[in-house]
């Protein structure tokens, strides 16, 4: 394994659960007022608010352990395609939960 290895599984864990949040919950932004039922334009903002903390943290640990790499568009098209999947069962989770409900 690399040097670096635990900072890579620490920003995958963060954007797992990061991505799945939206879906998972009520409220608006974790800590915000519950709506009953939340709609979908606000789990879409949240679900790209949580994919620029996640970038935020990437960043940090980034900067911490060495210089941070300057990255191009596909770098960040990527990483929110990855973000997208990694949501995906949570969305799921909704979606099928709301259906039998």
């Amino acid at each position: 394994m690399g040097a670096h290895s635990a900072e890579v599984w620490l920003v995958l864990l963060v954007a797992t659960i990061a991505a799945n949040l939206p879906f998972v919950n009520e409220r608006l932004f974790l800590f915000g007022p519950q709506r009953q039922p939340k709609r979908w334009p606000w789990r879409l903002l949240e679900l790209a608010v949580m994919a620029g903390l996640t970038l935020l943290v990437g960043m940090g640990l980034e900067a911490r352990i060495g210089q941070r790499q300057p990255q191009g568009w596909e770098f960040y098209a990527a990483g929110a395609c990855l973000f997208l999947t990694l949501a995906f069962p949570g969305f799921v989770w909704r979606v099928l939960r709301r259906q039998q409900g």
